[in-house]
């Protein structure tokens, strides 16, 4: 329990807005294309797809800095002569930037609210600017050390279609403008993760061609008192963010639940990750070789993990409630009589805003070959729908004028995928299946109609650019719509074959069975599961047992 009660103040930025990264490097994907994962994780904010069109820009042109989680102003930077088009973490030439937020050292924080770049704004920065992995580095870690940075400690994934890096990044404090960082390539037959926790520890000072690194990543550890061996053995997650239960439990445990789906003897790391251990146990690397190939669906089903098979798997316990749901209620931690207790922190989770995987292709041409992979809500509750990477209008459902965090709309994917979630959440048992069924189907249809996109949108690209670009703008908003309307016909049936806790009874066709005159012949009425009949029994005893008959 002590080590329980030990959580330092890195956790209270992991609560705050928590996320999970995954990344696939070309020669671990089954058709060779790169993969990154984003699932933003953030209590009550409205998610939206954000487009940046491309754009030349006259000397003397500013660009407004405004805080992406605050909606602070930060400022002004002048902005670039030309920049790229954007949607959402990916732009027009396959680069894709997502991140987590690690926190790490309370002290490195900005306290002043004026100045500097905010994480948010610096992705986008890097998105609008760069042609490469290795560009979206430089602009960023360029702008940062000039204009300052205002967040917290952050780990970014940077992809392009032929190299994934991870890079991190702290402030040095109200005292010091810029920031220490590293940056480390993940080799292309690897796959790599992280999760609001620091993931870069020692990292090959010599090797220029797969690490990049601020000239005084080592020197301000030092002069923090933070580090005080050879440079050599310098761990930047050691000195900017040291471990505690929290980031361990409740952060790299889930970048070992993905590696564990693909990678042979993850068992051995069960000790760093469970948060009893810390320094005790043998390090997690930074990344793996999988036993197999990864696909788009692999990366998909790993998002909607919940620990199933695992020593963290808590579904089937108490936990899981009536319906054994893998999700427990906010917060994070609670107290009972002067205790404190922790929930499991699960890859797929209900407050995740927005999710995202970014599929970068380099045998195709730039503007067909990147495509974002977007949803709205939980990953094992939605289909994903493909957006172009050259798109230059974002779908209705999508954009960020459709709605907002308190007014419900049915124009907007936000609430439509979370009004359908919220329903199956309290019956998950009962009702998930069904969502289940619905959801592959659509997200199957996606994918097989993409290769016909594909290739009608290289054949328009061919004769006509602008009229290529157009497709596969209208193809984007086709599959959002799509979704919308696939999901509203879902949540009507939901409600009506699951209202006021019971079942109503479908035929072989799937048609609902009514009677001669027309009526639906009498609801199943299951009740608990026998599962949870037993830990009732357990815990009220003879409670509720009926009386023998005389």
């Amino acid at each position: 329990m002590k080590k329980i009660l030990l959580l330092l103040a890195t956790f209270v930025a992991i609560t705050a807005s928590a996320c999970t990264n995954f990344l696939v490097g070309k020669k671990a994907s089954k058709n060779g294309e790169c993969f990154i994962s984003y699932s933003a994780d953030s209590w009550g904010m409205y998610g939206r797809l954000v487009h940046y069109p491309a754009g030349t820009h006259a000397p003397g042109t500013m660009r407004r800095i405004v805080d992406g989680d605050t909606h602070h102003y930060l400022g002004e930077i002048p902005e670039a002569p030309v920049t790229y088009n954007v949607m959402g973490n990916i732009n027009e030439y396959q680069v894709a930037i997502t991140e987590t937020t690690f926190g790490g050292r309370e002290e490195l924080w900005p306290k002043q609210k004026e100045g500097g770049i905010d994480y948010v704004s610096l992705m986008s920065l890097g998105l609008q600017r760069a042609k490469t992995a290795r560009e979206a580095i430089k602009v960023m870690t360029d702008l940062v050390a000039k204009y300052g940075y205002s967040s917290e400690g952050e780990s970014f994934s940077i992809a392009d279609p032929n190299e994934i890096w991870i890079m991190e990044m702290i402030g040095k404090g109200d005292a010091q403008k810029g920031a220490v960082w590293v940056a480390v390539r993940i080799p292309d037959d690897c796959i790599a993760a992280h999760a609001n926790q620091s993931r870069i520890h020692k990292f090959d000072l010599k090797d220029k061609q797969n690490v990049m690194y601020a000239k005084d990543v080592i020197k301000f550890a030092r002069e923090k008192g933070y580090f005080t061996g050879k440079d050599a053995d310098f761990s930047f997650s050691a000195a900017y963010s040291p471990a505690d239960f929290g980031s361990q439990r409740f952060c790299d445990a889930r970048a070992w639940s993905f590696f564990n789906h693909f990678v042979e003897g993850m068992d051995k790391y069960v000790p760093y990750v469970d948060g009893y251990h810390i320094g005790q146990s043998e390090e997690m690397p930074l990344y793996f070789k999988p036993k197999h190939l990864l696909s788009l669906e692999d990366v998909m089903e790993a998002m909607r993990d919940h620990y199933e098979g695992t020593p963290f798997e808590f579904h089937s316990t108490l936990a899981g409630g009536v319906y054994g749901a893998p999700y427990q209620p906010s917060p994070l931690m609670w107290e009972h009589k002067g205790k404190k207790y922790f929930n499991e922190r699960p890859i797929s989770t209900q407050q995740a805003s927005y999710v995202v995987i970014a599929q970068l292709r380099s045998w195709l041409p730039r503007e067909v070959g990147g495509v974002l992979w977007f949803g709205n809500d939980d990953p094992n509750m939605i289909a994903f729908t493909p957006v172009y990477c050259s798109a230059t209008e974002v779908p209705e459902c999508y954009a960020d004028s459709t709605g907002n965090d308190h007014t419900f709309t049915w124009k907007s994917a936000f609430w439509m995928q979370n009004w359908v979630s919220n329903m199956v959440y309290p019956r998950y048992k009962q009702m998930f299946p069904t969502l289940k069924k619905w959801r592959d189907q659509v997200q199957e249809f996606y994918i097989k109609t993409l290769r016909t996109s594909d290739e009608l949108g290289q054949e328009r690209l061919k004769a006509n650019p602008a009229n290529g670009v157009a497709y596969l703008t209208d193809q984007t908003k086709f599959y959002a719509g799509h979704m919308m309307n696939v999901w509203k016909q879902l949540g009507e049936y939901l409600i009506i074959k699951y209202n006021d806790q019971v079942i109503k009874v479908e035929t072989e066709d799937e048609e609902w069975k009514l009677t001669p005159d027309s009526i639906c012949v009498p609801t199943e009425r299951p009740g608990y599961p026998e599962e949870y009949r037993e830990k009732l029994i357990k815990e009220t005893g003879d409670r509720f047992l009926m009386p023998a008959k005389k």
